[in-house]
C-alpha cells in the first residue's frame, strides 16, 4: 500500500474534524471554550516566532506546562543548517519566552552534536541572548549517558540517555519535520535520538547503514521502545519548511506550510504531520509501532485539531 495520501482527500478528512478554518487573531479565543480539549493545534502563517505561541495558547498557555521555578529542557534539532533540516531560531526563541513568563527558574537545550551544529543554525545565539543554558555531552565520553531499561522494548531492550536530562522538570520536544532517508519521516519519535548516545544509536541499524526493508523496520521499532521510556510534556513541531528529499541533512527540496504544530501527543502530532508529505499516518512504521505501544492516537479523525491561520 502506498504511503501517500492525496491532498484533497485529506482536506475532506479535516472538513469533519475542524481543520483548515481560517480564523483571525482576535477571535481565537472567543471559539476556544474552557470545556474544549484540543488534541492538536495548526498555527499557520509567515511569522513563525507568533505561530508558535499561538499554537501554545490554543493548548492552554505555556503555563498549563510548566510550573512555577521549574526546570525546563528544549530538544530543538540543530542536525544540519540546510534550510528545512533544523528546528527555526525563532520557534526556539518562542518557547523560551514562554518558559519564562510561565516562571520557569531554569531553561536549557542539550544534545550531543558539537557546538558547530548549534552556532550553525542560529539556536545558539538565541540561547545566549535569552540566557539559556546549552548543555552539551561529549559524545565519545559515555560516562555522560545514563543507562536506561526499555521494559517494553520488541527490540531495543536499554537506551543510553545524556545524564544532564534528568536534571529537568519539564521536557519540551522541539522537532523539525522532515524526510529520512531511511524511515521516510523524521518528526517527534525520532527525535528523542538527539539525547540517546551516537554509540548506542547503532543499536537501531540491524546492519551498518540503512539497506532495505528489514533494516527500516528494524529502526521504526528501536524509535518506538525508545519513546516508551521518555514522553514529552509538550510537543511542538517546526513544520514550517521542510525538506521531501535528502533528508534528514538536506539539501533537498523544500515544501512550506509555514505551520507550527503543537500538542501533548507525539504519535498524534507525527501522524498529522505526515500528511503535509501527503503521506497516510498508518503507513509509517514508527508511528504504527508506537501507536501499538499505547503511546498515542494516529486516528486524525479520533482527534480534535484546531487549524487557523494568522
Amino acid at each position: 500500500m502506498s504511503k501517500k495520501m492525496k491532498r484533497r482527500d485529506f482536506v475532506k478528512t479535516g472538513t469533519a474534524i475542524g481543520v483548515g478554518t481560517a480564523l483571525s487573531q482576535k477571535i481565537i479565543p472567543e471559539i476556544i471554550r474552557a470545556s474544549e480539549t484540543i488534541d492538536i493545534a495548526v498555527v499557520k502563517g509567515t511569522n513563525y516566532f507568533q505561530n508558535t505561541i499561538k499554537a501554545v495558547e490554543i493548548l492552554g498557555g505555556m503555563r498549563k506546562f510548566v510550573p512555577k521555578n521549574s526546570r525546563v529542557v528544549l530538544l530543538p534539532n540543530p542536525q544540519s543548517n540546510n534550510p528545512g533540516t533544523y528546528t527555526k531560531p525563532e520557534i526556539v526563541r518562542a518557547a523560551i519566552q514562554m518558559c519564562k513568563e510561565a516562571g520557569a527558574r531554569e531553561i536549557a537545550c542539550l544534545g550531543w552534536l558539537p557546538m558547530r551544529y548549534w552556532q550553525n543554525t542560529g539556536i545558539k545565539k538565541v540561547l545566549d541572548e535569552e540566557g539559556a543554558q546549552l548543555v552539551i555531552a561529549d559524545s565519545g565520553n559515555e560516562s555522560l549517558f545514563k543507562s536506561i531499561p526499555v521494559p517494553k522494548g520488541v527490540i531495543l531492550k536499554e537506551a543510553r540517555i545524556m545524564r544532564a536530562f534528568y536534571n529537568y522538570d519539564i521536557f519540551i520536544n522541539m522537532n523539525i519535520t522532515k524526510e529520512h532517508s531511511g524511515n521516510n519521516l523524521s518528526g517527534q519519535l525520532k527525535n528523542l535520538m538527539g539525547i540517546n548516545s551516537p554509540a548506542s544509536d547503532q543499536t537501531f541499524h540491524k546492519r551498518k547503514g540503512i539497506l532495505g526493508s528489514d533494516d527500516v523496520a528494524y529502526l521504526e521499532q528501536c524509535i518506538a521502545d525508545l519513546n516508551t521510556i521518555i514522553r514529552p510534556t509538550l510537543c511542538i513541531a517546526d513544520s514550517t519548511e521542510f525538506v521531501i528529499t535528502n533528508g534528514p541533512d538536506g539539501p533537498g527540496k523544500l515544501r512550506k506550510p509555514q505551520k507550527v504544530v503543537a500538542s501533548t501527543d507525539p504519535v498524534a502530532i507525527d501522524a498529522y504531520c505526515s500528511t503535509l508529505f501527503d503521506y497516510i499516518p498508518t503507513n509509517i512504521g514508527a508511528i504504527k509501532k508506537a501507536y501499538k505501544h499505547g503511546l498515542g492516537e494516529m486516528d486524525l479523525a479520533k482527534l480534535n485539531i484546531k487549524e487557523v491561520v494568522v
